[in-house]
């Protein structure tokens, strides 16, 4: 296909390549650092699906999944493997989905050798001699398109062809495009074609006993974070199917944010961001003495960390386990009025699903600099190509067959909104979500505003820290707010019911 392959190269020379192309250098801990700027997020408005006989009645088309003409795509295609034609190309075949019965191939041809290393990082690798590819994507990172010309937005695109089961990636440099492209492509194939529910969940087990927890989330929301616990191994951060079986991990790697990262709070993606084989995307380097500086903002809050799930001490090897016992929704609540833990019961597990109220993370999206409360059905609408209702109906029915505690998890503010309040500590959120996944909750108080079911009290969380009007000094200004985000997640979820 292109006449200059480095096929499957291993991590070391993947990273020799890069810092030899001055693509990378290397911090003094031996994680490889990269500059993606301008581009240190997604750009969702510069994705695209081609819009033909087959997408057209599976596509849920929309602001989010937005047609592209086939014509304008085979153009573009031909663009981009024209120009990565004449260069070194680097090709990664690894696989998605840890579950060997629902396994597939993803071939990546990429003109870059760390967005080679960060496949390699992100997915399952394993022998290619008998490798067969279900997905192939064409990553040209440097390739700017001509929106006159190739019909795009901007000089960046993604666009997902699903007849073909192929992605064009160009335009920008953005590591998350290539792992959420395919996360995309699973949302519609697995649900579609192999009746599996696709979740934008990490996912952890009991040491002892075995019992799943699921924790749903926008990025930035706190998947990795709590999926990253040192009592319980990780089954994966971000992304997993569930069958009749169980659980089961798509991937092979984490993508942490980084930001602010204490090695005491977080000592698990400290430990496996900072070696070598890491990539750490858009930190602040200080190439006097090669050191990283987590704290600084100064590129984007956005920073992240790609690594192999193999860089923790304490995971699940196989990548799957059974029926979830807990799920959680995170909902980063920019508002400051939604507790920091509640259980839901009932019609509550769907208006929440549905209504998926979070707050988009300064960085995470181009442009978005503070937080921005937003409605996300399932915290993952920018990666569901099907109609909502499809993954919405295939949760509930595993939730009521499996007898699963559904639990609504607020990461975000207390004490009033963004810029008046403040974060909730890490600590208070994991003793709440070990709480709840131990059985440690003895009864529960139904609150006023949300009709939510709250813990009566919780051992080593102020019991003041359960119920947010308690920590508004204006509790009439908090009922004020209260209501209002009621209305809107109210509203949000019944455009989907």
């Amino acid at each position: 296909m292109f006449p200059r392959v480095k096929k499957n190269l291993t991590r070391s020379l993947l990273v020799e390549d890069t810092v030899r192309m001055n693509l990378g250098v290397l911090a003094d801990f031996g994680a490889l650092v990269v500059d993606t700027t301008p581009y240190t997020g997604r750009s969702p408005k510069d994705r695209f699906f081609v819009r033909d006989d087959f997408s057209d009645k599976v596509v849920n088309w929309g602001n989010v999944n937005v047609p592209f003409s086939p014509e304008l795509y085979e153009k573009l295609k031909r663009k981009v493997k024209g120009y990565l034609f004449g260069k070194e190309v680097y090709l990664q075949q690894v696989y998605v989905g840890a579950d060997p019965d629902y396994r597939l191939g993803v071939e990546v041809y990429t003109e870059s050798p760390w967005h080679a290393l960060f496949v390699r990082n992100m997915f399952i690798t394993g022998d290619t001699s008998d490798f067969k590819p279900f997905i192939r994507i064409y990553h040209a990172p440097f390739l700017k398109a001509n929106p006159d010309e190739d019909g795009t937005r901007s000089e960046a695109f993604i666009i997902l062809n699903l007849r073909e089961r192929e992605v064009i990636i160009g335009g920008t440099p953005y590591g998350g495009e290539i792992k959420k492209s395919v996360f995309t492509f699973l949302n519609y194939y697995y649900p579609h074609e192999r009746g599996i529910l696709t979740m934008h969940a990490g996912a952890n087990m009991g040491r002892e006993r075995g019992d799943v927890a699921v924790f749903f989330g926008l990025s930035g929301t706190g998947k990795t974070t709590l999926s990253t616990d040192p009592d319980r191994p990780i089954i994966g951060d971000d992304e997993h199917g569930w069958t009749d079986k169980g659980v089961f991990n798509f991937e092979g790697g984490c993508y942490a944010k980084v930001i602010r990262l204490d090695p005491e709070k977080e000592p698990g993606i400290y430990k496996a961001s900072t070696r070598y084989g890491a990539i750490l995307e858009n930190v602040v380097f200080h190439p006097e003495n090669r050191t990283v500086d987590f704290d600084s903002a100064e590129k984007t809050e956005n920073t992240r960390s790609s690594y192999p799930l193999e860089f923790l001490d304490n995971v699940v090897p196989e990548g799957r386990g059974g029926h979830p016992r807990n799920i959680f929704f995170l909902s980063l609540d920019a508002y400051g009025v939604l507790p920091p833990l509640a259980k839901l019961d009932g019609e509550n597990i769907k208006v929440y699903f549905l209504a998926g109220f979070t707050s988009k993370i300064a960085g995470t999206e181009r442009g978005v600099k503070d937080p921005q409360p937003t409605f996300s059905v399932g915290f993952a609408e920018p990666f569901l190509p099907l109609h909502p209702k499809i993954y919405a109906d295939m949760l509930f029915e595993k939730v009521e067959k499996h007898r699963t505690d559904v639990w609504l998890v607020n990461t975000g503010w207390i004490k009033g909104p963004y810029g008046e309040g403040e974060r909730i500590s890490l600590k208070y959120t994991r003793r709440l979500v070990n709480a709840a996944i131990n059985g440690e909750i003895d009864g529960f108080v139904r609150e006023e505003h949300f009709g939510l079911l709250l813990p009566k009290r919780v051992e080593g969380v102020p019991d003041e820290i359960l119920r947010p009007e308690s920590l508004w000094k204006d509790k009439g200004r908090y009922s004020e707010y209260a209501m209002k985000v009621k209305g809107m997640i109210e509203e949000n979820a019944r455009k989907w019911m």
